[in-house]
């Protein structure tokens, strides 16, 4: 193997030579077939910027992650990146014109005239900026950084360091991260988007003084999560996105913004069929009926907002929705489910019960109605103050279905019956606001 080949070691990560946003990991180093020379067999990010699987003329050297994410490239069109000093210098250190180099800049006036540039106060911005003491924060995204280099160099070149953004990197060994940390104790907040990371991982990283780890889009599974998370001693936030985390069984978001309507949050029946394989939420169990009719509730919720014309936004928006509607056997006119919960209206009319709960709102007997399906919140408020002769009282529903652990609340008043998936044997429970 050429010593330019042998430069590079299976499993490393290493960016298109001038282009260190596209990313790959080498997974062949040798010889091609019918092509002279040592070539290295990359499989890149993007799964659609190489040339072919792994396979060449009929022989197969290593299987890709995708069809065409593949490709061969001689080591010269590689490189393996820098060290996180260098990318700091290079982003942070003002470049040191020479006297000649000043003299020859300039820029045009409006009558194309050439005008000379004059610097002045440069002496005290340069030692500004170059004075790394003072750098709190800092990016270094896209830049094609590998390593940390010398622990040593790393500290007291960025001693005060707060934030740093490694964003689309080349790092994927925690041993590295651990190193970084270690070296920078004034570290709080790491941002690891968009770089590969293993999950074989042999000694726990040390991560105690980070606050917020964002490691969105890394390949992480959650038992690397569960391996890691004794590192965790200080950690506020962890951002997980885009990491096909789709095995987590358990799930408790309460007091979180996401889980409260009320904030903006998605109420229960939406987690639940957005998180398909999780069992228990918030500590219930989540039965099979209750997933079920959540699903198809929730599949009546999508129908009534999106735009059918524009596939591609609803799968970014609504990945499960038409999983979900092709396995109930929903039909896009009308939603379609069991005697209870959502359901085929061949009327147009659903039979809902009204409960009033209110303490000052007085004993009132339940009333059951047929209601047409496109009836809205609001308008359902206004004809329960109307049943139940509510003067000057103003009333928030809950919906009540049997599989359901707690009611939900009925927070957008612009929302139909049939768009919030609520059918014929619901009960609406009927309180006064707070």
């Amino acid at each position: 193997m050429s010593s330019a080949a042998a430069a590079f070691r299976l499993g490393q990560r290493v960016h298109a030579a001038g282009d260190p946003r596209r990313v790959g990991t080498v997974r062949y180093l040798g010889p091609v077939e019918g092509h002279a020379g040592d070539w290295v067999g990359v499989d890149w990010d993007d799964g659609a910027g190489g040339r072919h699987d792994g396979s060449l003329g009929g022989r197969r050297y290593f299987v890709a992650s995708g069809e065409c994410s593949a490709s061969f490239a001689r080591p010269t069109a590689l490189s393996g990146g820098i060290s996180l000093p260098d990318a700091l210098r290079l982003r942070y250190r003002v470049q040191d014109f020479t006297k000649e180099e000043q003299d020859e800049m300039y820029v045009f006036s409006t009558s194309q005239k050439r005008v000379s540039v004059e610097f002045v106060g440069t002496d005290k911005v340069q030692e500004k900026l170059n004075n790394f003491n003072e750098l709190t924060s800092a990016s270094v995204s896209y830049m094609g950084v590998s390593s940390i280099g010398a622990p040593n160099e790393l500290k007291s070149l960025v001693p005060n360091l707060r934030l740093l953004d490694l964003t689309g990197n080349l790092f994927s060994q925690w041993q590295d991260i651990s190193s970084l940390c270690q070296a920078l104790a004034s570290l709080e907040v790491l941002n690891l988007t968009n770089n590969t990371m293993e999950n074989d991982v042999i000694e726990t990283p040390m991560l105690k003084n980070i606050r917020i780890l964002v490691l969105n889009n890394c390949s992480v599974t959650w038992e690397l999560v569960e391996k890691i998370k004794v590192s965790f001693s200080c950690i506020s936030e962890l951002h997980l996105m885009s990491n096909r985390l789709n095995m987590i069984m358990d799930v408790r978001l309460s007091d979180n913004p996401i889980a409260d309507p009320a904030k903006g949050g998605a109420p229960r029946f939406v987690l639940v069929a957005r998180l398909g394989k999780v069992g228990i939420l918030n500590g219930s169990e989540i039965s099979p009926r209750e997933q079920r009719e959540s699903e198809i509730r929730y599949v009546c919720l999508v129908m009534g907002k999106i735009e059918p014309n524009d596939p591609e936004e609803i799968k970014r928006l609504h990945p499960r929705f038409a999983e979900l509607k092709s396995f109930h056997g929903i039909e896009d006119e009308k939603p379609t489910s069991s005697t209870s919960g959502p359901q085929k209206m061949a009327s147009g009319l659903i039979s809902v019960t009204l409960k009033c709960v209110g303490p000052s709102l007085g004993e009132k007997q339940p009333l059951t109605k047929k209601l047409p399906a496109t009836t809205t919140v609001g308008k359902l408020k206004s004809l329960c103050e109307s049943f139940f002769k509510l003067k000057d009282i103003k009333v928030r529903l809950f919906v009540e279905e049997e599989g359901f652990p707690l009611p939900q609340l009925l927070e957008e008043d612009t929302a139909s019956l049939m768009e919030l998936g609520i059918g014929s044997g619901a009960t609406i429970v009927v309180d006064e606001e707070s």
